[in-house]
């Protein structure tokens, strides 16, 4: 019986351990450079991988950068060349932090809760923090998660003739929206 009882706490455990971690491998990674003079310096990546640690509030999400798709195939080639991206030496875009505020967000109960997330966001090989505002719904046992921000393009030793010549922004919008089950 002592046997049983102790095997039973165990994956009950386990189980709940488990339960606080949610991942994703379809988050949407949107970037959004355009300017006044260019409308088409827009991209969406809806392969990233993400996870949010309900018990801590730490948030990470992995994004492959040939995989930001553009309405323009000659964009999407500047985008993975060397001067911007680089996407053969650096193949992935990085965020980790944490949600500012966890205690903020009742993960147990449905609503709509807003808190920042805070953290490192890495692009070819540097890193920058962040701090940006985002909403958080739960719904039925799905968590659902928003936040933009803008970036430099310069901290990131992003650099070229169309960012220089205005029709690429050198502060691009990225929107990060994932569910986690």
């Amino acid at each position: 019986m002592k046997k049983s009882l102790l095997v039973l706490t165990l994956v009950i455990t386990a189980g709940s351990l488990f339960a606080q971690k949610k991942t994703t491998t379809s988050a949407t990674v949107s970037f959004d450079a355009s300017t006044s003079l260019d409308a088409l310096p827009k991209a969406d990546n809806k392969t990233s991988i993400g996870a949010i640690d309900t018990k801590t509030g730490a948030v990470a999400f992995e994004s492959t950068v040939k995989n930001f798709t553009f309405a323009n195939p000659m964009i999407q080639g500047h985008f993975n060349g060397d001067k911007w991206m680089n996407s053969d030496k650096y193949p992935t875009f990085t965020f980790k932090g944490n949600l500012s505020n966890p205690a903020a967000v009742d993960f147990a109960k449905d609503g709509s809760y807003t808190t920042d997330v805070e953290g490192d966001l890495t692009i070819r090989d540097k890193t920058q923090k962040i701090k940006a505002p985002a909403t958080i719904i739960v719904k039925g046992g799905v968590i659902s998660a928003t936040s933009s921000f803008i970036i430099k393009l310069a901290d990131y030793d992003i650099t070229g003739t169309p960012i220089d010549g205005g029709k690429v922004s050198k502060q691009p919008k990225v929107t990060v929206s994932a569910d986690f089950k």
